[in-house]
């Protein structure tokens, strides 16, 4: 192997990964800065539940329609330029948060957010395969998720605490100010590729071989082939079943369901959220080791466990009467939070089965799903708390969210019946060939 390839300093690495890994986390607090302000912007903007759905369903469908163009762009100019793009898109996002005069204006706000926020994680993912050596490419990527979560209690605590002690205001001007921060970070510091690379590569320093990082969507033609794959249609349905459930409680629902449903103090109703990042982080490395160690008994092994643990324990919270014990509610939110590791299983499937000059249009399909299935249970809680006559905050309660939450085991019955079909489309498949 040339030393003209050879890797770049440590340092770099970890410098270029860490700011990239530190925006993640301040994205996932913007993606998720409702979560713990939900109720107050209800009461700001006069929100039904409907409404207050269609912040997190409308930057949801915006997250998941860049994700097309992102990875082109990030194939045209790398990643230092998007990513900071879509770090200024997420400041203008907040300031127009934090001065919208209603909630159309709000919503746009946050639509605005979700584009930005769709050029953070695929741009951290190309720094990881330029910058480090393509070996530990998957380590990184599973331990970038699983930091990135971190987030999410920023949400849930500090921000919360800093809105009640200031204003609207001052609580979504600061976190327009942080991305801010971090766009110039990442334009003045982060880097596409290594100064010895001439472009943006992925060296294995095993074997020393050299190969260019794609990150753009295929053409049509390219969305075809993927889609007619079944280990491809797979990946999306796994991706489409096993995270929505913890999305939608924690981006929008959750803190609700706690303090108005189960009669916690907000504080608790943090902590008990907050223990969702903390299972996640704890279970993440644990099912990657597993599906590293059993490719073939994925589905079975992590995928379909994680859906029936979350439909089972959903399924008591709801049908005892309320309040439930803080200990169940615990293991809720655990079972909840299974589902993220085991969506990124959805990946190893679109890995393993597309070439690679396919893999990023395979990749761009399966994120879709988890993106889709989330803003529908989002949406679906928001209209039966609306037709139940609940749809202000002073009218949540225990019975409305028990109804509201149950409209999410339609998307499992259906995920679960997907899964075992594509699974044994997909084993016939790799017989056949």
């Amino acid at each position: 192997m040339s030393t003209a390839y050879a890797p770049a300093p440590s340092w770099r690495m970890w410098l270029m990964w860490g700011i990239g890994v530190l925006g993640y986390v301040l994205a996932i607090t913007n993606r998720t800065s409702l979560s713990g302000v939900g109720v107050d912007a209800a009461h700001r903007f006069e929100a039904d539940a409907s409404t207050l759905s269609m912040f997190a369903v409308l930057q949801l469908a915006v997250y998941g329609f860049m994700q097309l163009p992102v990875g082109v762009w990030l194939d045209r100019w790398g990643a230092r330029p998007i990513m900071a793009l879509g770090m200024v898109l997420m400041a203008a996002g907040q300031v127009v948060m934090a001065l919208s005069p209603d909630v159309g204006v709000a919503i746009a706000a946050r639509m605005l957010l979700g584009a930005g926020d769709a050029a953070i994680f695929p741009g951290v993912l190309r720094l990881i395969a330029t910058w480090f050596p393509a070996q530990r490419g998957s380590l990184m990527m599973q331990l970038t998720g699983i930091l990135g979560q971190l987030g999410q209690v920023v949400a849930l605590v500090p921000l919360p605490l800093l809105l009640h002690a200031t204003s609207w205001q001052v609580a979504f001007g600061a976190l327009a100010g942080s991305a801010l921060v971090f766009a110039v970070l990442i334009a003045l510091i982060v880097r596409n590729h290594p100064p010895q690379l001439p472009a943006d590569l992925s060296v294995d320093t095993d074997t020393g071989a050299i190969t260019v990082v794609t990150s753009s969507i295929d053409t049509r033609q390219g969305i075809r082939a993927a889609w007619s794959h079944p280990g491809t249609r797979l990946a999306f349905w796994t991706h489409f079943t096993t995270p929505f459930a913890g999305s939608a409680f924690v981006m929008l629902w959750g803190v609700p369901f706690l303090t108005a449903g189960e009669g916690l103090s907000t504080a608790q109703a943090a902590t008990v959220t907050s223990i969702y990042v903390v299972a996640g982080i704890v279970l993440g490395p644990v099912v990657g080791a597993l599906s590293a160690r059993h490719p073939h008994r994925r589905s079975r092994l992590l995928v379909l466990p994680a859906v029936w643990v979350q439909l089972l324990v959903w399924s008591v919270v709801l049908l005892r009467p309320s309040p439930a014990p803080v200990w169940l509610l615990v293991v809720l939110v655990v079972a909840l939070a299974a589902g993220g590791p085991a969506s990124m299983v959805a990946f190893d499937f679109a890995r393993a089965h597309n070439p690679a000059h396919r893999l990023s249009t395979a990749t761009g399909v399966t994120n879709v799903g988890g993106f889709l299935a989330g803003l529908l249970a989002i949406l679906f809680i928001g209209i039966a708390m609306d037709v139940q006559g609940a749809g202000s905050p002073e009218l949540y309660s225990a019975d409305a969210f028990r109804w509201a939450f149950a409209t999410q085991i339609p998307l499992w019955l259906l995920g679960i019946a997907m899964i075992l079909r594509e699974r044994a489309r997909t084993r016939a498949y790799l017989l056949d060939r």
